[in-house]
């Protein structure tokens, strides 16, 4: 399993059937985002490092060094910065 390091603090195992986005929210994060298909670009970040494979077509404008969590799956470690997201309040 690839890892994902978010904004240089966080470092979750990589689930490779999910998408970013979806492993982020098992990890017990909460990220930013409206549509998980690639449309809005809500969970738009900058990927720092290492290899994604997009497993949807990307709607959203997105730079050459950015991608969609939401429709992306991590092919070697990643590092991605910028990323919005909050950890799960617990009960």
């Amino acid at each position: 399993m690839a890892k994902i390091t978010i904004n240089s603090m966080t470092t979750i195992e990589s689930n490779p059937s999910n998408t970013l986005l979806e492993t982020m929210e098992q990890a017990g994060l909460t990220p930013e985002y409206n549509c998980r298909d690639g449309h809005c670009g809500a969970c738009r970040c900058t990927l720092v490092s290492g290899e994604v494979e997009y497993v949807g077509f990307a709607m959203a404008y997105t730079q050459a060094d950015e991608i969609l969590p939401c429709i992306c799956k991590a092919k070697t470690d990643v590092a991605i910065g910028n990323a919005v997201f909050q950890e799960k309040k617990r009960a």
